[in-house]
């Protein structure tokens, strides 16, 4: 073979082993996309999960069973509802709760100084309106008549959270109720004016909507009104970690949201 037919021929072979190798540098695998989205998938939450939550929370926690059981169908939330302070007594004796939401932040601290829940987050706020008959047949326009002697008035228990912010309150306006009774939770409060074995009481603005056509509401001014904040936290001794916050996460910052907003709570910020 001629001398520089050779020298082409081994040029070109050295050029071929330079692509060959460059070649197999870069090489990368190959990542099906089915592998990808199921690594990066969350879990949905299952099993069950018990939520104390005060009175005031019935129908916006009831309106986000619905929700959930879109989101999480193997999730199945069981409800305890009563006043915050029995909740958390009943807690600090063993009941078995997964999480706990309350209507002021005094009440959750008792939890928190024990070490039985975790970090507490306040998800809604709520404010003060008087509830009287509908078509307001006593003539209720203030705070101030809450003290007249015609009326029978009641209020919440000054154990319990609706029962301090009406203490407060009538104090801002500097009114004195002699009340007939003192009840254990708001919805106690609620039922004695809609049944009509009481003319008023101070409930939370939600609680007046959640009497629709047998109440009605008359507005508190800003100046004596409380504004109320409701934290959620899980229980340090729930049995299923993974769902229990998986539902304060809905409250927080999910579907529970929206359904608070609808029953006309606040927003926490």
């Amino acid at each position: 073979m001629p001398r520089r037919f050779r020298l082409v021929a081994v040029l070109a072979l050295s050029l071929l082993a330079t692509a060959s190798a460059c070649g197999s540098e870069t090489k990368v695998p190959t990542v099906t996309p089915s592998a990808s989205v199921t690594s990066t998938a969350a879990p949905r939450a299952t099993g069950s999960v018990t939520v104390f939550a005060a009175a005031s929370l019935t129908e916006s926690f009831n309106d986000l069973q619905a929700s959930l059981k879109t989101s999480d169908p193997g999730l199945t939330v069981t409800y305890s509802y009563g006043a915050s302070g029995t909740l958390v007594t009943q807690i600090q004796q063993g009941a078995p709760a997964d999480v706990i939401a309350t209507a002021d932040t005094a009440t959750m601290k008792r939890l928190t100084d024990a070490s039985l829940v975790e970090a507490p987050v306040t998800f809604a706020k709520n404010r003060l309106e008087i509830l009287v008959a509908p078509g307001n047949p006593k003539g209720i326009k203030a705070l101030s008549d809450l003290a007249r002697s015609d009326l029978k008035v009641v209020l919440g228990d000054d154990t319990v959270p609706v029962g301090k912010y009406g203490a407060q309150a009538l104090a801002a306006a500097g009114v004195t109720v002699k009340p007939v009774s003192k009840e254990l939770d708001v919805k106690a409060a609620v039922a004695k004016v809609t049944s009509g074995e009481a003319d008023a009481s101070i409930v939370y603005v939600t609680d007046v909507n959640a009497a629709g056509s047998k109440g009605q509401g008359v507005d508190i001014p800003d100046a004596q009104n409380v504004t109320a904040e409701y934290p959620i936290a899980v229980v340090s001794s729930t049995k299923n970690h993974p769902a229990a916050v998986a539902f304060v996460d809905s409250v927080v910052k999910g579907a529970g949201q929206v359904t608070l907003r609808q029953r006309g709570f606040l927003s926490a910020a």
